[in-house]
């Protein structure tokens, strides 16, 4: 499901949207081509564990580029977890 859209540090400040349309965070971050997502405080632990971040207490996690669907300019937008 990765997408050929390469993750820059313009993508710093984008929404991320899971497949059912709800925003799951905000990229904080751009490191060597790896977003680093805030997750939205309502975001449910079941989701978080889908994508692999933990319970670690961290205040941004990487985005693994697997679960990237697409990449619009307001957006990025996850495929099914």
């Amino acid at each position: 499901m990765a997408t050929d859209t390469e993750i820059t540090d313009a993508d710093e400040g984008k929404k991320v949207i899971g497949a059912d349309g709800d925003e799951v965070g905000r990229v904080v971050e751009v490191s060597h081509g790896t977003a680093h997502v805030e997750p939205d405080p309502g975001i449910s632990d079941t989701i978080m564990s889908k994508l692999g971040w933990g319970d670690s207490g961290e205040d941004a996690y990487p985005l693994q580029e697997e679960r990237i669907d697409s990449v619009t300019d307001d957006e990025i937008r996850l495929g099914t977890l």
